[in-house]
């Protein structure tokens, strides 16, 4: 039987970040590594996790700008649409006379 390597907290977090980053598969960033794929998968599981439970508060007043932003811009489409709706109506009654 093997025994397991142990990886340090920095370590586990930057191997995260690069599988999050590099562009590359999961399975190429944890050759690169030296890691095992179900290792890698289970560090990216956890950070995920981690991020549910605790999102980072910068992250998430950009996310509520964000919502901000496109709920005025939904209301803007909606108001667009129903003057649509209306000019349409308006211009089949006008060419049904």
């Amino acid at each position: 039987m093997t025994k397991q390597k142990a990886f340090t907290k920095e370590f586990e977090a930057e191997a995260v970040r690069l599988a999050q980053t590099s562009g590359r598969t999961r399975r190429e960033t944890a050759e690169n590594l030296g890691v095992g794929l179900s290792t890698l998968t289970r560090w990216l599981s956890r950070s995920r996790d981690r991020e549910i439970d605790a999102p980072d508060p910068k992250r998430s007043e950009d996310m509520a700008t964000e919502i901000k932003r496109l709920r005025r811009e939904n209301e803007i489409l909606r108001q667009e649409r129903d003057i649509l709706k209306r000019a349409t109506a308006f211009f089949a009654r006008e060419g049904s006379r």
